[in-house]
């Protein structure tokens, strides 16, 4: 049931499930796990502690599992852990984790890597996600749901991205993104929500409305931003889209949020 390629190379000591098709000219090393239903079309490779999830399509000349681009990776035994049906295209880089961040890099379930973007090590990618072509990802970042990428676009280490937000094309982000917004621009700043995305993922009218206006007091220019997120956290408790974005604030990180452009800078 197995479809293997007479020139694909793949290491006697992989474990390849039934259903799995590994095209011309790949190659899969030694302590790759290929699930169920796992394409690979041909000129893959991939290698590393590397699990690769049931259905999950990979094109051409993508490399999957070597070593992180780390200068402090010394060969310890870090993993690459990617989901089930997912599409990974051509030309994409995905580094496993290193000592120094947790030993692992983990895709989630149904997400989409467009031409040439790269998933950093360390770096935790949810579901549902969306990497324009060229989007890089570097180390230590945390990808929440329903997050999409724009083309060109790239995340600074240890960054964050809350879940269902929008990050446009060529946007250079170094600081977090809240939870349903939507950032643009070099550096980026915030835009507001991710207004589109929302609509189309079936969030009802009165949801939107409350994360509005839950938005212009969090990013109104008075006070403290400390201040407006406990006060938030006061008018909206019954509002769970509304408690994702303070919960996203008030958690501890590396980076600062992204906030919108002041007018006054404008």
């Amino acid at each position: 049931m197995t479809n293997i390629h007479p020139t694909a190379i793949v290491d006697p000591k992989a474990q390849v499930a039934p259903g799995v098709t590994v095209g011309p000219y790949c190659v899969v090393g030694a302590n790759v796990v290929l699930d169920d239903g796992v394409v690979l079309h041909s000129h893959v490779v991939v290698e590393g502690r590397t699990t690769i999830g049931a259905r999950t399509q990979i094109y051409p000349f993508a490399s999957i599992g070597h070593a992180p681009q780390d200068l402090k990776f010394k060969g310890e035994p870090s993993r690459l852990e990617i989901g089930t049906d997912n599409l990974i295209r051509e030309h994409v880089t995905m580094n496993p984790g290193t000592e120094g961040g947790g030993m692992v890099t983990r895709v989630g379930n149904h997400c989409a890597f467009l031409t040439a973007s790269h998933v950093g090590h360390d770096s935790i990618v949810g579901d549902h996600v969306v990497f324009s072509n060229n989007v890089m990802l570097a180390g230590h970042c945390k990808i929440d749901d329903y997050v999409i990428f724009g083309g060109g676009a790239a995340l600074h280490q240890f960054g964050r991205v809350g879940k269902h937000a929008f990050v446009g094309g060529m946007s250079a982000v170094e600081n977090d993104v809240i939870p349903y917004g939507l950032v643009v621009g070099n550096r980026a700043h915030l835009m507001g929500l991710n207004l589109i995305g929302l609509k189309r993922r079936g969030f009802t009218r009165e949801q939107i409305q409350a994360m509005r206006e839950a938005y212009s007091l969090l990013f109104a220019e008075q006070g403290t931003l400390r201040d407006r997120v406990e006060e938030a956290a006061e008018r909206f408790a019954d509002k769970p889209e509304v408690m994702e974005i303070v919960n996203f604030i008030r958690s501890e990180s590396d980076r600062a949020i992204c906030m919108p452009r002041s007018e006054r800078a404008a």
